[in-house]
């Protein structure tokens, strides 16, 4: 086992959120049927309602938020019943498919316990073979489940690219994709909100690494003495280094999503770089005039709402700042960020301190010299 080994977890995260997630089973996107297709539309009876509001239906209210139209542009932002048209249901049930274990994947996490103490006996009892034994089989099964939640992020950066081909094509601008294809871009936004919901949970689970890394000391170890262990059908050389990078990164889910914009970006050369970056500004307008207005706001059902709304706009600002040149926080940004930092610093601190964190540790551009004084010093 090696005397230097101390079982300490290997903290490589910035400093976690201190609010204590106990939220409900209903605060995660709930799975939908797949939508049937009819020959002319399709099923009446997909409801998208679950999650707290339909984020992306706010673009009108991005556009017209200086008129006295207030109440219409409301009806229009909150709309819960939108569905899939017949262009979209393709798309929509493949998303969907991967939208629907998204529920077993947070309590997943949110149950893992880790195993420590095994670890911790073992390394400090090298030659008790009983507590290697204990170690051992307490680990494997956690080295499963943390393949499953890797596995899932494939299939998230699969779906995303999907979305993001569909809500940037030409000859629509990504404001009338937006408003035309209001259940692909309500999936879109759903993603967003697990994506930093999961990695949330993550932060504060520092047995993960630890666990991961003692299973790769283990077996690198039993390999050397030629024993052969089954677990290597289920998690081989080669998968275990690529998750090993994935749970390296303090937000992982956030990192594959950047990396799928940025290689979407990069592998759709003739697609106007503008079709997504101004897809991603919108909705984060969209959820900044949400949370900063009052007269929305204030008809929010619930706390969850506003947490699905931050969470949101949060995520369309750090793909936004992966994939333009110049990043969110520059002066010709089309998001404003002085606004979404300040509706976000006027939450409670505990709602919004992952968040934050998320701004400051995941973004790409935040510390360059063109990122304004000011911007930078809201962030410290």
């Amino acid at each position: 086992m090696g005397g230097q080994e101390t079982g300490a977890p290997e903290d490589v995260h910035p400093p976690n959120p201190t609010r204590t997630v106990q939220e409900s089973q209903a605060q995660i996107p709930a799975p939908f049927p797949p939508v049937q297709m009819s020959p002319k539309k399709c099923s009446q009876g997909a409801f998208l309602s679950r999650s707290p509001f339909h984020v992306v239906s706010l673009c009108e209210c991005c556009e017209k938020d200086n008129t006295d139209d207030i109440d219409g542009n409301l009806r229009s932002c909150t709309r819960e019943d939108a569905q899939p048209t017949e262009g979209e249901c393709e798309v929509w049930n493949q998303v969907n498919a991967v939208l629907q274990d998204s529920e077993s994947i947070l309590s997943g996490l949110q149950a893992y316990k880790g195993a420590g103490q095994e670890i911790r006996d073992a390394i400090q009892n090298p030659s008790d073979f009983m507590l290697q034994e204990r170690a051992w089989n307490s680990v494997c099964p956690l080295v499963i489940k943390l393949k499953k939640f890797y596995s899932f992020s494939l299939r998230l950066e699969e779906a995303l690219g999907s979305l993001l081909e569909s809500l940037t094509c030409p000859p629509c601008t990504p404001t009338q994709h937006l408003e035309k294809e209001q259940a692909l871009a309500k999936q879109f936004a759903e993603i967003l909100h697990f994506t930093l919901r999961f990695d949330e949970l993550k932060m504060r689970i520092p047995a993960i690494q630890n666990d991961f890394s003692y299973y790769r000391r283990t077996i690198s170890r039993n390999r050397i003495n030629n024993m052969n262990l089954d677990i290597e059908n289920e998690v081989n050389n080669e998968m275990a280094n690529r998750m090993s990078l994935f749970y390296a990164e303090a937000t992982p889910m956030l990192k594959t999503l950047s990396n799928a914009t940025t290689n979407f970006v990069t592998e759709n050369k003739t697609l106007p770089l503008e079709n997504t970056t101004d897809c991603l500004s919108t909705m984060a307008s969209v959820c900044k005039v949400m949370l900063e207005t009052p007269e929305y706001s204030s008809r929010f059902s619930s706390e969850d709402t506003l947490l699905f709304c931050m969470r949101v706009m949060v995520g369309v600002i750090i793909l936004y700042d992966h994939v333009h040149p110049n990043g969110a926080f520059n002066k010709s940004s089309k998001i404003d960020m002085k606004g979404c930092i300040k509706v976000l610093k006027d939450q409670p601190a505990d709602n919004v301190e992952g968040l934050l964190n998320a701004l400051k540790f995941t973004t790409k551009h935040l510390n360059d010299e063109s990122t304004p004084k000011n911007i930078r010093s809201m962030l410290q």
